[in-house]
């Protein structure tokens, strides 16, 4: 066709965008094709979609992934949002510019950090003992011979893991309550824009949740001034309205 006398310029910009992802797909499919590797960085699987990357995660039900990979802390149950990502990429790195960040905007470095396995490495082992941070996980060595301690040791890993899974109970209500697991933008800033509207409106939620918690508390004390009975009434209720909101965001 150029041949003919057509011209790239004419076409408008959605099908030249696609023309060069295309352009690009056959220059990955012939270094496959000709080279002894099977694998190759910036892998594109879809036309629409060039930024996304397959992901191995190793997991039972997808052994590979599609979509954008997330970094979230937990503070105070209200979920952070830090980075987003197309490509793979190791989860450890993000652990330093959280405690950093954390820092910036509180003063100080937080007491413990309760992370996942791949975050206990010895780099972050070594920022956290420097800055006197107590970071989740089994200690290097040997075990103490003193049962007591042993213990002790066991109860705290085990009471850090089970504050590890508020996190993972984040991505599950973000999946199933503020979809998460469907986001159908199809450029990656407006993919961005709905996972990060998600994480907001989850903050938004635990936020109006405490404030009617704090006015049905200052209700219930103002009326046992009145009426001493209604104390067991005001408590019944929060408890009501506690194990509502837990059902629904469960």
């Amino acid at each position: 066709m150029i041949a003919s006398g057509a011209s790239l310029s004419g076409l408008k910009t959605h099908w030249w965008h696609k023309l060069l992802v295309i352009s690009e797909l056959h220059r990955l499919q012939s270094i496959l094709l000709y080279a002894t590797t099977r694998s190759i960085p910036d892998r594109i699987v879809n036309l629409i979609q060039r930024q996304v990357r397959p992901i191995v995660r190793g997991k039972a039900r997808a052994a590979v992934e599609f979509g954008a990979k997330v970094s979230v802390s937990v503070r105070n149950g209200f979920a952070f949002l830090h980075r987003i990502s197309w490509d793979p990429y190791n989860e450890a790195e993000d652990l330093i510019p959280q405690a950093k960040r954390y820092k910036q905007e509180l003063g100080c470095y937080p007491e413990r950090i309760c992370a996942d396995r791949i975050y206990i490495n010895t780099k972050n082992r070594n920022f956290c003992t420097r800055n006197n941070i107590r970071l989740s996980g089994k200690r290097l060595g040997r075990p103490p011979k003193d049962p007591e301690i042993n213990a002790a040791h066991k109860q705290q890993l085990s009471a850090d893991q089970r504050r590890r899974n508020e996190v993972e109970g984040c991505f599950g209500t973000g999946k199933r309550k503020y979809s998460l697991e469907l986001i159908m933008a199809r450029l990656d800033k407006g993919a961005e824009t709905s996972i990060a509207m998600a994480f907001l409106v989850m903050c938004a939620e635990k936020s109006m949740r405490l404030l009617r918690l704090f006015f049905v508390t200052i209700f219930a004390w103002f009326h046992t001034l009145q009426r001493p009975g209604l104390l067991w009434v005001a408590l019944r209720t929060i408890c009501l309205l506690e194990t509502a909101d837990s059902l629904v965001t469960a």
